[in-house]
């Protein structure tokens, strides 16, 4: 793999034994800032590695996620395996793991050990409810903490059952807060020269998008809200929606009483600057009923093209809404790079995303593909504790990679 020098978190070596989708999203982007991160995998494989044998859409997210890292396996159950990444952990930087609470601790391998072994280690770890509290050792996956966190709550239409967020929001959420957690303890370390334990609890990392639906519950003084479907979550903008169309739907939101003013004159509706139901946001969403009804007796007239250029010509937040295909074939994304055509060895010819963080003036990092099982074994292991390729096999047939 040809490591770009000009990079951010070029010479960042980051052991990264996250699986799925959190911790692995998080060392994904620290490997497109230029870190040197080896994926360490039990020797049957991580569970994004076991669902893609499954297949219906399990494959892609594997590669997706682990692009631009080099793999080994490691049995942490053997005292061999435990020995083994206690050398790995004296030449790394960071580490990133999602495991629950306590279950690295029970193997001999948490932070208090690894801390003596490497006093600069950063060590990130990822959990749905964090460390410490009540809470703490409850099972968590996206779906669960999307219920507990109030995401499903909000979600849906108000006369309808609450529904989970479409995409995996809870665990990319902390994923990202995990990233930047450890660039945090990386800056500090710079200065002390000593690493630190970084946790983020998937939880706590989404209730802040909340912040609209926590401000309609305050002003209705504690009685729960209703669901309000494609509404804004606090019903205090109008209009704020999602509006058939010709050929599918359309988002149009209206913040100022400009965007309101300026898709009066797009829908060619000076009548309505005088409308007494209309005249201000507050009017609006106090009639929200009339004012969708108005929006949408314009928009199910016209295509979604038609509607977003007359909408963009007259500077109103609008958009079409979008299937994955046409997302995936994003020409804008495409431009800019941050999507991608790659021959994958295993999935063939697939789109895959690049970081969305950029850094101007520093080498882009190119696709590399994700790493198979156990692929790196001989390379690293080499690299970094001197064992031979006879070394690497005989631990293989032990059973300690």
């Amino acid at each position: 793999m040809t490591r770009a020098t000009n990079t951010p978190l070029s010479g960042i070596n980051v052991l990264d034994l996250g699986q799925i989708y959190q911790g692995p999203y998080a060392s994904f982007l620290m490997a497109k800032a230029g870190a040197n991160v080896i994926k360490v995998e039990p020797p049957n494989g991580e569970p994004s590695r076991l669902r893609a044998k499954v297949g219906r859409g399990a494959s892609l997210p594997m590669v997706m996620l682990n692009t631009n890292k080099r793999g080994i396996t490691l049995n942490l159950k053997t005292s061999r395996g435990r020995d083994l990444f206690a050398g790995l952990v004296g030449k790394a930087d960071v580490l990133v793991e999602n495991y629950a609470p306590g279950v690295l601790d029970r193997l001999g391998v948490g932070w208090s050990v690894l801390h003596e072994i490497n006093p600069r280690l950063i060590y990130a770890s990822a959990t749905g409810y964090g460390l410490s509290g009540p809470d703490r050792d409850n099972l968590a996956m996206d779906l669960t903490v999307q219920a507990v966190a109030g995401i499903m709550s909000v979600t849906g239409t108000p006369d309808g059952p609450p529904l989970r967020a479409g995409p995996s929001i809870c665990d990319f959420l902390g994923g990202v807060h995990l990233f930047a957690g450890v660039m945090t303890a990386l800056y500090e370390r710079s200065i002390t020269g000593v690493g630190r334990l970084v946790e983020v609890a998937m939880e706590e990392a989404v209730y802040p998008t909340l912040a609209s639906n926590l401000g309609l519950l305050y002003n209705t003084q504690g009685e729960i809200p209703p669901r309000v479907g494609n509404r804004h979550g606090g019903l205090a903008l109008a209009p704020y929606n999602v509006y058939a169309a010709l050929d599918g739907f359309v988002a149009i939101i209206c913040v100022v009483e400009d965007h309101w003013t300026n898709l009066i004159a797009a829908m060619r509706r000076d009548d309505l600057r005088n409308d007494p139901r209309f005249m201000t946001n507050k009017l609006r969403v106090s009639n929200l009923a009339d004012t969708d009804n108005v929006v949408e007796d314009w928009t199910s007239k016209r295509t979604r093209t038609e509607i977003f250029e007359l909408t963009r010509k007259h500077r109103v937040p609008s958009a079409p809404v979008r299937d994955l295909k046409e997302v995936v074939n994003d020409p804008h994304m495409h431009a800019r790079g941050m999507l991608e055509w790659f021959d994958d060895p295993d999935l063939g010819r697939v789109v895959l995303p690049s970081t969305p963080i950029r850094l101007h003036g520093v080498d882009r990092v190119p696709i590399a593909a994700s790493p198979l099982l156990g692929q790196h074994n001989d390379e690293v292991y080499g690299q970094w504790l001197d064992l031979s390729a006879d070394d690497v096999a005989r631990l293989r047939d032990e059973g300690v990679l």
